[in-house]
């Protein structure tokens, strides 16, 4: 064998052995430290209205397309939970709606993080004078979030 050739057999049995031996160990990955915490709020929190517009602490915003809430008086918010109460007005009352609406509590919760902030991703509301077909629909509202 010339040395060339016996060279390059040499390194393409080195380069083959080190391809098979791998870099560690092929197991299972260990986990160490504690499980990281459920996630809190950052910074300013808001909710965000129908038009995807943010708002803290709103006296009144678009709930879904065919429902608003008014007259918004909060007794928390910032934590787990913002619950508020006030009026609410829909489509599903007319004509026979109260020009003011009807009374309401106004649930916020699952907040989100983005960047320096935190959103409210889910509204609950609860009025005794919600007909039964309407109360689904507003016991568990996707709030809109904006992209990261």
């Amino acid at each position: 064998m010339n040395k060339p050739t016996a060279l390059a057999t040499s390194c393409v049995l080195v380069l083959a052995a080190v391809g098979l031996s791998g870099c560690g160990d092929p197991g299972k990955p260990q986990v160490e430290g504690p499980a990281p915490s459920p996630t809190q709020a950052r910074g300013p929190v808001y909710v965000s209205d129908t038009q995807g517009h943010p708002l803290a602490r709103p006296t009144g915003f678009g709930l879904t397309e065919f429902s608003s809430v008014s007259g918004l008086s909060w007794r928390s918010w910032g934590a787990a939970k913002a619950v508020a109460t006030g009026r609410l007005r829909g489509m599903w009352c007319l004509p026979h709606c109260p020009r003011n609406g009807y009374p309401a509590t106004i649930e916020l919760s699952r907040l989100q993080p983005r960047e320096n902030v935190s959103y409210y991703t889910r509204a609950t509301v609860r009025s005794a004078h919600l007909p039964p077909a309407d109360t689904d629909d507003l016991s568990a509202v996707r709030l809109p979030l904006p992209e990261p």
